[in-house]
């Protein structure tokens, strides 16, 4: 009954005006309010300030900067290897495994398109068809940092405006399309396992969405999608991310979707749905060029060739991946209104 009431007001109150009032009083420097307000969420929610680069709670001028508080050195060690990922956020599994027929799992028997949540770009959506997907949601307690899963280099961000359901597991259990129709800003890098999205999906009273490269994406909430475009590797003024390297931030809790092309990873096998997830953790494992050729060839077995009783088995020679990398900072190209 009270989870029912909880998803009805989702659906009545004044969502946009109640993420206004928040992201507004989230950047109020009130002095000793804005340290009761502080001690009391760290309390509530049972925040590990140990882990903070600057565990003091009244250090912290406003809200926002204690939510987005950076962490100490070594806190969050990233794995290493080359064909690993990492985990691009602290948070839980919500989902991950395979986007069929052009949809993802979202909780409870609920699907949403591909094509949706990319905002109707069928031409980016046929780059991820067949793919792979992984779902994380970062709770009230959690470090609002996300980073990089692996290095790349942006091509592309998109922001797309929407509603603003919260994205709690209540919430994903019982609203439909809920990450296609929420706000959101997608972000398309290349990267050595081929193209590479990650979405940062905006929720009620999410004061604002950042990228390390633009700064405040939205606010302002203007009610249109804006599209930026970069050069590619290699080109001036190319924005060239590491494995763990910060790339964006939420004020106020939220979701990150992980989009990969098929064929290109393995998520780690024990992740799964409610897995506690910690930023710089083993994500996946690259799917090698020379890996597939392998199992393609071991997977058909026939009897030999037989010329003048002399066998002569068929060959294959794996293929090397790899991709050049590159340089740094800013955009190349303003954005367009769609």
């Amino acid at each position: 009954m009270l989870d029912s009431i909880k998803i009805k007001l989702q659906y009545l109150l004044p969502k946009q005006g109640l993420t206004r009032l928040a992201g507004w009083g989230a950047e109020k420097r009130a002095a000793m309010l804005t340290h009761w307000v502080i001690k009391g969420f760290a309390r509530y929610y049972h925040v590990d300030m140990k882990e903070a680069k600057d565990p003091d709670l009244k250090s912290y001028p406003t809200f926002n900067a204690f939510f987005v508080r950076p962490l100490r050195d070594g806190a969050r060690p990233v794995v290493s290897g080359l064909d690993m990922l990492c985990l691009p956020a602290d948070g839980a599994v919500s989902q991950l495994g395979a986007i069929t027929d052009g949809k993802l799992f979202q909780a409870k028997g609920h699907f949403y398109s591909l094509e949706a949540l990319l905002a109707g770009n069928y031409l980016l959506a046929e780059q991820f068809k067949e793919g792979q997907f992984a779902t994380i949601y970062l709770a009230p307690r959690d470090y609002h940092r996300v980073h990089m899963p692996c290095d790349g280099v942006l091509r592309e961000m998109i922001y797309v405006p929407g509603d603003l359901f919260s994205v709690n597991p209540l919430t994903a259990a019982n609203v439909p399309n809920l990450f296609a129709r929420n706000e959101r800003v997608i972000c398309l890098f290349d990267t050595e396992f081929g193209p590479m999205v990650q979405i940062l999906v905006g929720a009620t009273i999410v004061g604002s969405i950042e990228t390390v490269w633009a700064g405040c994406v939205t606010p302002p909430r203007e009610g249109i999608i804006k599209r930026w475009t970069y050069p590619a590797a290699g080109s001036e003024g190319a924005i060239a991310l590491e494995k763990g390297e910060e790339m964006g931030r939420f004020k106020l809790g939220s979701t990150v979707i992980n989009l990969f092309a098929a064929g290109q990873i393995n998520f780690m096998p024990q992740l799964s749905n409610g897995t506690v997830t910690r930023m710089g953790a083993p994500f996946a494992e690259a799917i090698r060029q020379s890996t597939k050729v392998k199992a393609e060839t071991a997977v058909v077995q026939t009897d030999p060739i037989v010329v003048d009783d002399i066998k002569t088995p068929t060959e294959t020679t794996p293929v090397p991946a790899g991709m050049a990398q590159a340089g740094v900072t800013k955009p190349a190209a303003p954005p367009e209104e769609i």
